[in-house]
């Protein structure tokens, strides 16, 4: 059985398909074999970020290691079982046909509650929340008194991960590894940081995921996506002036949160 990671929360902006692309490969990179699922299917930013991979490839002549990427297949409506939902069933055999040929599958969910995501993250080993350092992507997760800064109760995402992990137990599945990755860490607003340390601390005791650091906020990201590129890749490519020092640090960042992952079988090596 694969290990299933999956990418999600209900807000656009955070870093899902950067994270996603970026486990993809580094665990492709790290000889493992590696199945991606998009489920954004209006926006498709990780869809285009493999095209484009894939496109720069052929350009150049290289041969960099990849995921493979599926797209849900179509469904014949009538094939579908009474009160069958077509969406649950192009997952389900998205899933399985990535599934013989996979060591992990990793899938990005939309920045939207939508049936697709709400199947995908019943079927997580491994959940990663990616959230913006704002008390705005705070809320996503649980509603604060806004005067003293007390937790009043766990919000819309939560829930809906609370909901996936009682289906899981019901059907004698493990339980989810949820991890929330802090996204754009700056290195000013130090009042703000601490404040979001602390409640994500409280929170992650009352509801159960584990934090871990993501990536800072750098021009780096939205270059490499044209290129369908990574981090890992910029030596391969021999992009002049590309290994600064800002982006051996983005790579440090990215070493990091593999590591905080733990994910099974993985021994980070880049």
């Amino acid at each position: 059985m694969a290990h299933i990671v999956v990418v999600g929360n209900e807000k656009g902006g955070a870093g899902k398909s950067t994270v996603s692309m970026h486990v993809a490969t580094a665990l492709a990179r790290m000889g493992h074999r590696v199945g991606v699922l998009d489920l954004d299917l209006r926006q498709k930013s990780t869809a285009r970020y493999i095209a484009n991979r894939a496109a720069t490839m052929k350009r150049h002549g290289l041969d960099l290691p990849s995921p493979s990427f599926r797209e849900l297949p179509e469904i014949d409506q009538a094939a579908l079982g009474p009160g069958e939902n077509a969406y649950d069933r192009r997952l389900s055999q998205a899933v399985a046909g990535l599934e013989a040929t996979s060591d992990f599958i990793v899938i990005d969910c939309p920045g939207s509650h939508t049936r697709l995501s709400q199947v995908a993250h019943t079927l997580a080993d491994t959940l990663i929340t990616p959230l913006n350092d704002s008390f705005v992507d705070f809320d996503l997760l649980a509603h604060v008194d806004g005067e003293t800064g007390a937790i009043m109760g766990p919000s819309v995402y939560s829930e809906m991960v609370w909901h996936a992990r009682q289906l899981r137990a019901q059907a004698g599945l493990k339980p989810i590894d949820w991890i929330v990755v802090r996204n754009r860490l700056g290195a000013q607003a130090m009042i703000n940081k601490e404040k979001m340390g602390k409640a994500l601390e409280e929170l992650s005791r009352r509801i159960g995921f584990r934090t871990a650091p993501g990536f800072n906020e750098r021009v780096i990201f939205r270059e490499l996506f044209p290129r369908g590129l990574t981090l890992l890749d910029l030596r391969d490519v021999g992009v002049v002036g590309q290994m600064n020092i800002s982006n051996v640090a983005a790579r440090q960042e990215l070493r990091d949160l593999i590591k905080a992952l733990r994910l099974p079988g993985v021994e980070v090596d880049f």
